[in-house]
């Protein structure tokens, strides 16, 4: 009976990364995977032609190759990639509105953002420049309990439209808490999104994901897709094997799941379905995708590659509703410097969304609530960017049920588990988590959990 040194569940950007990073060393490793395609959340399909890319506005944590000590930068080495030959395209500018209040603009050099606050919130300048001082010397990873960023925010600045504004994309692009961040994950955030800032590559997901899952191989790493874990075998504190859903048995040393908090949990059979519940992520979220002419582009959308719009007060929660479109983002994913015009071009529209209402839907209201909430978000977009969706090409949207079936995080919350484990370790010695409820978050973040558990506890 052969035994994997390690055994990864999840084939997304943390279990590739962790694949590779362990696969360098000769060691044996295999990675299970329950779809047919690698990437989780941020992998992609087809439709009538079109690829769609699901998860992936932007990347955030842009460097340019010379500063070795980027995130970025680190994470290519760590994973033997070639970052000269990673080409990438870096946002053009982005906006955050609050109309009728305010509107800031930001791109990847700080100081067009601490300009905007100089012209919107002049009051609040000095101020500014002390928040990014306090940034530069902390150390989000130090180990410490929760820390108000609302709170801390408010010893800072003294308009609450500033704060609220701050927060609004750092919240949309990686916060799991309701109505608070942990300042721990508010600095991650904002050196990720403020001080590095948004690219893409040059390519879509589907070629980079590719280039890492042949990079896994070329170190003689194993992948398994359509291979749904069903429970571990534990005994005296450890993970012995899983069982696939199959009945198959895989025996391992060690073991990376990157497949959230709660599943991985569920797994165990140690932890009831009310204990498990304080483990779900409340945030979840619909996506609109539009396909348009390139010609309208040209007429309308050139300028701007990612929105992050706010009507009326901003709170970051589950709303009581099917979907909020009065808060969320549009993004412009052609609208990234560089990128060669093509024939069409995409719109996509994120809106805050209630898993349980969509959960609970029959199959004809499950559609009916799609084209209302279609409908809707339109609606408002359409006081932001004008009436888009009247030359539609092609168009696909998804709820949080899509994004649970495919991702398998629980309730379609996107950003996990608000409870993260920041070392990765579980009540067994051989277990570790990676991705999303280890605290790392974006696809930089995502990739660096999957190195660091490696580093830390199976590297040894």
């Amino acid at each position: 009976m052969s035994v994997y040194q390690l055994v990864i569940i999840g084939g997304g950007l943390s279990g590739l990364a962790a694949g590779i990073r362990f696969a360098r060393f000769g060691g044996r490793v295999l990675i299970l995977e329950q779809h047919h395609t690698p990437g989780g959340l941020n992998s992609y399909y087809r439709r009538q032609g079109f690829l769609f890319e699901t998860g992936l506005h932007a990347m955030t944590n842009y460097a340019p190759p010379q500063e070795k000590h980027a995130p970025l930068n680190r994470l290519f080495r760590q994973l033997k990639l070639s970052r000269k030959k990673f080409i990438t395209r870096q946002q053009q500018r982005s906006e955050i509105i609050f109309p009728g209040q305010a509107d800031l603009f930001f791109n990847n050099d700080i100081s067009l953002l601490s300009e905007e606050i100089c012209r919107v919130f002049p009051a609040e300048a000095d101020n500014f420049q002390h928040l990014l001082k306090i940034i530069e010397e902390y150390d989000p990873f130090f180990p410490r309990d929760f820390i108000s960023t609302r709170k801390e925010l408010r010893k800072i600045f003294n308009d609450q439209l500033l704060i609220d504004m701050l927060l609004c994309p750092l919240m949309i692009y990686g916060n799991s808490m309701e109505h608070d961040m942990d300042f721990d994950q508010f600095v991650i955030m904002f050196r990720a999104i403020f001080l590095e800032g948004f690219f893409r590559p040059q390519d879509t997901i589907r070629e980079f994901l590719d280039y890492l899952l042949k990079h896994y191989l070329s170190f003689g790493g194993e992948i398994r897709f359509k291979s749904r874990v069903d429970k571990f075998d534990l005994s005296g504190g450890r993970v012995r094997a899983v069982y696939l859903d199959s009945g198959e048995r895989i025996d391992c040393e060690q073991l990376i799941s990157t497949m959230g908090l709660p599943n991985t949990l569920r797994l165990t059979g140690k932890v009831d379905k009310e204990e498990e519940k304080k483990f779900h992520g409340q945030l979840s979220f619909t996506e609109l995708i539009t396909i348009l002419p390139a010609a309208q582009r040209k007429a309308q959308f050139t300028d701007r590659t990612i929105i992050f719009y706010n009507f009326g007060s901003y709170d970051y929660c589950r709303p009581a509703r099917a979907v909020d479109p009065s808060w969320g983002v549009i993004c412009f994913p052609d609208n990234f410097a560089g990128l060669e015009a093509g024939k069409y071009f995409q719109i996509r529209v994120t809106n805050p969304a209630n898993y349980d209402i969509w959960r609970q839907a029959g199959k004809k209201q499950y559609y009916e609530l799609k084209e209302k909430w279609k409908e809707k978000s339109a609606e408002i977009v359409a006081k932001i960017i004008g009436n888009y969706r009247q030359n539609i090409v092609y168009e696909d949207s998804f709820t949080p049920i899509t994004i649970e079936k495919f991702t398998d995080k629980a309730q379609g919350a996107v950003y996990g588990s608000p409870i993260k484990v920041k070392d990765g370790r579980t009540s067994y010695e051989n277990m570790f988590i990676a991705g999303t409820d280890q605290g790392y978050l974006g696809i930089v973040g995502s990739m660096l959990s999957g190195v660091t558990m490696v580093n830390q506890h199976i590297l040894l």
